[in-house]
C-alpha cells in the first residue's frame, strides 16, 4: 500500500486527544508524519495512542515543527500561549470553533501583541503571535473522544484559516499545508467574518436542532411515534455534547445572539399570522372562512416557507459545487442483513452513479424505504432497472 506523500513537515505534536485532534492525529499517521501526544488527561492520551494516532511525547523527543491545539474552546488561548513559550521555534495553530475572542485572550496573554510595540513584553509577544494561525476544521460528528475520532473527518471539508496580520507567510504556509494533507479544503477569512458566518451555519442550527428536539420532552408518546424523516432531519444534532456547546455559544454569544435576533422577528410574523387565522376561524365556526377574513395571513406564511426555500437552494451541492436538484427514486427495503447492500449493488448494475441515500424505517412495519437521489436523467433507467430485478417503488 502506498503512502501519500505529505507536505506537512513532522513532527507534530497534537495537544488535546478529543475527536479532532485525535482525528487529525490518525490522518497524519497515515500519511507517514511523526505525531506525538499530549492531553490533560492522561487516560485520553493513552486510549488516542492504542488507537494509532501517536506516541506519547517524551523528554528526549525533538522539537515539533507544528503544534495543533484541539483544546475546549474556553482554554484555547492559554494553551497557545503555554506551547508558543514551550517551542520557540514551532508554529501554533488551533482548531476551535470560534477565533475571535480566542485572539483577543491571546494578545492579553502574550502581552498586548499587535496591540502597540513600545515595550519589550509586547515585541515578544508579537514574535511568538507571528507563529500563530488559528483555524478551524468545519468537521464534526455528533459523537465525541478519540473513541469516534476517523482520519477521514475532515475529508472534503472546509478547513477556515484565520491568519492575524502578524502572522509570518511561513506559519499561513505550514496550517494550509497541514489542512490539505488532512483532506480539508484551506479557505481564508478575517477571525471576526469566521465567527458571524459560522453564527448562522453552525451555532444557531444547532440552538434550532435543541429547541425542537425540546418539545419531544413531554409530548404525548403517541405523537412521538408518528415522527418521521423531517423531525428526525431537524433534530439530528441535538443529541450534541451539552458542555461543548455552552463553551461554544458563550464564545460567541454576540454573533449568534444578532442571527436569532433575526429569526425572532421572522418567527413573530409567522406567528401573527397563524394567530389571525386562528382568531378568525373560531371567530367563523367555519375552517373555510378563516383564510377570507384574515387578509395578508397566508402570505406570511408562503413568503417564510419561499424564502426558506431560496435559502436552501444556495447551500453548497456535492464536492462544494453549485447546488444540483437530483429525482429521488424511493424504494421499500426488507429490514433484513444484506438487504440494503444488495439495492447498492444494483444500483451500481444498472450504470447509475448514487448522488445521496436517506433511509427511512416504517414504524411497526419490517421495511425500509430508501430514498435513492440520482441525476434527473438518470431517474427512468434506473426505475426500470430496479423494477425489473423486482424492487418495489413508490411513486
Amino acid at each position: 500500500m502506498t503512502t501519500l506523500r505529505a507536505r506537512t513537515r513532522g513532527p507534530v505534536h497534537v495537544v488535546g486527544t478529543g475527536l479532532l485532534g485525535t482525528s487529525a492525529a490518525l490522518a497524519l499517521r497515515a500519511r507517514g508524519v511523526e505525531t506525538t501526544l499530549a492531553d490533560p488527561s492522561p487516560t485520553a492520551a493513552a486510549l488516542a495512542r492504542d488507537l494509532g494516532a501517536g506516541r506519547l511525547r517524551q523528554p528526549h523527543d525533538p522539537p515539533p515543527a507544528l503544534v495543533v491545539v484541539a483544546a475546549p474552546p474556553d482554554v484555547t488561548a492559554s494553551v497557545v500561549a503555554e506551547q508558543l513559550a514551550a517551542w520557540p521555534d514551532a508554529v501554533v495553530t488551533d482548531v476551535a470553533s470560534v477565533k475571535l475572542t480566542v485572539l483577543a485572550e491571546l494578545r492579553r496573554l502574550l502581552g498586548g501583541a499587535g496591540d502597540h510595540d513600545d515595550d519589550e513584553g509586547a515585541r515578544c509577544g508579537a514574535a511568538a503571535l507571528a507563529r500563530y494561525v488559528g483555524s478551524h476544521p468545519l468537521a464534526g460528528r455528533e459523537r465525541s473522544g478519540a473513541v469516534a475520532a476517523r482520519g477521514t473527518l475532515f475529508a472534503g471539508r472546509p478547513w477556515v484559516l484565520c491568519p492575524t496580520s502578524s502572522s509570518s507567510p511561513q506559519a499561513v504556509a505550514a496550517v494550509r499545508d497541514l489542512a490539505d494533507d488532512l483532506g480539508g479544503v484551506p479557505v481564508v477569512m478575517e477571525a471576526g467574518a469566521h465567527d458571524e458566518a459560522v453564527a448562522l451555519v453552525s451555532h444557531v442550527p444547532q440552538v434550532a436542532a435543541s429547541l425542537v428536539a425540546a418539545r419531544l420532552r413531554e409530548a404525548p408518546e403517541p405523537a412521538v411515534e408518528l415522527a418521521g424523516q423531517g423531525l428526525r432531519d431537524v433534530t439530528r444534532i441535538a443529541e450534541s455534547d451539552p458542555s461543548l456547546w455552552v463553551q461554544i455559544l458563550g464564545a460567541n454569544a454576540g454573533p449568534v445572539a444578532a442571527v436569532l435576533r433575526d429569526l425572532r422577528a421572522d418567527l413573530d410574523v409567522v406567528l401573527a399570522a397563524l394567530e389571525q387565522l386562528a382568531d378568525a376561524d373560531e371567530d367563523a365556526r367555519n375552517p373555510q372562512c378563516a383564510a377570507a377574513n384574515s387578509p395578508g395571513a397566508l402570505a406570511a406564511v408562503a413568503r417564510l416557507i419561499a424564502d426558506g426555500g431560496a435559502g436552501r437552494a444556495r447551500v453548497p451541492g456535492k464536492h462544494g459545487a453549485p447546488p444540483t436538484s437530483y429525482a429521488v427514486v424511493t424504494v421499500l427495503v426488507p429490514d433484513a442483513p444484506g438487504e440494503l447492500a444488495r439495492l447498492l449493488h444494483d444500483v451500481g448494475a444498472a450504470g447509475v452513479n448514487l448522488e445521496d441515500l436517506r433511509l427511512e424505517h416504517s414504524p411497526g412495519q419490517p421495511v425500509g424505504l430508501a430514498e435513492v437521489s440520482v441525476l434527473p436523467a438518470s431517474r427512468s433507467v434506473l426505475e426500470s432497472a430496479l423494477r425489473d430485478l423486482g424492487w418495489a417503488l413508490l411513486d
